[in-house]
């Protein structure tokens, strides 16, 4: 079945359906990854946006245990090749089949390079994918336009509070959409893990008297995030160790007067170098974000930066003086290199005390 890959500039790119037959609109946005794309499926952050993988082959070893959620969240999926026949012995189904079994209406055998490229020059764009081979670009275009991601937030917490028992150092983890690993690096250095729906009040996380926080990744324009933002400020006022990635980033500067941009295209994949401003090491990152903070918005008495990205200089960490707070924009769970910022999460134990 033909597709067509519609951008707000009115560019159209003709290709194959896969997966749901259904039409979409969203943000499109491209990711470098030559390998993890069940892992970019699966997810949260990407909720309210659909992928451009610029590797041309997608699929080859199939559907495996790494999903870092229970479902995928992208609104839409777009390759150049998808293999189908995979090989792997962990395989465990096609691509094709895990994206009509999640919904997700993708486009294939489009020039993903010159959607990147275009992507690159012009910005970040709002695109449909399509079926419909009699479409009318004049009424299709307004829509493009005016949409909007909403509260994408809102839309991948957890719905209750759960814990995770162990024998080490309580974390809370503020879910504004966490992936597995974060849980699951705090859990193999013995922490016990409570997860906490994205509005819960900071009166109650410090009720619980945990002893670190976790703010995690997640979608979004984080300056939307007003009323997590206030509880922010409050979790700042204790002396509670805090940790935070991504989303966790970008709120808890927005939290200390600090401002959040919109980047052209954004950081997304498993190749994004970053220096540590302290030893000037460089290590090689996963990334997934649109949005940066402005580290010139903070008060230098505040916060100090602590991580640069090699590629563009825009920041991608600070340390609070004074405060058990360090944060990065960056995912050191993600282990693209493959565990080069792990040692972050050690950190995190030494703050808190605990053992590794």
């Amino acid at each position: 079945m033909k597709a067509f890959l519609i951008l707000e500039d009115g560019t159209v790119f003709q290709g194959t359906s896969i997966g749901s037959a259904r039409e979409m609109i969203s943000e499109i946005v491209f990711n470098t990854s030559m390998t993890g794309y069940l892992e970019v499926l699966t997810d949260p952050s990407y909720a309210g946006q659909a992928v451009v993988m610029t590797y041309p082959l997608i699929g080859n070893y199939g559907i495996t245990p790494d999903m870092e959620s229970k479902k995928a969240w992208p609104d839409g999926y777009i390759v150049r090749e998808l293999s189908r026949m995979p090989s792997n012995f962990r395989c465990e189904g096609t691509i094709q089949e895990f994206l009509v079994r999640q919904d997700i209406p993708g486009i294939a055998g489009i020039d993903t390079r010159a959607l990147t490229k275009l992507l690159r020059e012009k910005g970040t764009m709002n695109g449909m994918i399509t079926t419909d081979e009699s479409y009318n670009l004049e009424e299709i275009l307004p829509r493009l336009h005016t949409y909007r991601t909403g509260d994408v937030v809102g839309e991948v917490t957890c719905s209750e509070k759960y814990t995770l028992k162990n024998s080490g150092p309580k974390v809370a983890l503020m879910d504004f959409g966490a992936k597995n690993n974060i849980i699951q690096s705090l859990s193999r250095r013995g922490c016990e893990v409570t997860v906490y729906p994205a509005h819960t009040k900071a009166k109650e996380i410090i009720a619980d008297r945990p002893d670190g926080i976790m703010l995690s990744n997640g979608p979004g324009d984080p300056a939307d995030c007003t009323s997590i933002i206030a509880e922010l400020a409050k979790l700042y006022q204790t002396e509670i160790p805090i940790f935070a990635i991504c989303l966790g980033h970008q709120l808890m500067a927005l939290a200390n007067g600090g401002k959040t941009y919109k980047l052209k295209y954004g950081h997304r994949g498993g190749n994004h170098p970053v220096k540590d401003l302290e030893t000037g090491r460089v290590y090689i990152s996963s990334q997934n974000h649109g949005y940066a903070v402005d580290a010139g918005s903070l008060d230098p008495a505040v916060a100090a930066p602590a991580f640069e990205n090699v590629n563009d200089r825009t920041n991608e960490g600070i340390t609070y003086i004074g405060k058990k707070i360090f944060t990065v924009q960056f995912h050191p769970e993600a282990c693209p290199g493959p565990q080069d910022s792990g040692y972050l999460f050690d950190r995190f134990m030494d703050m808190m005390g605990g053992a590794r």
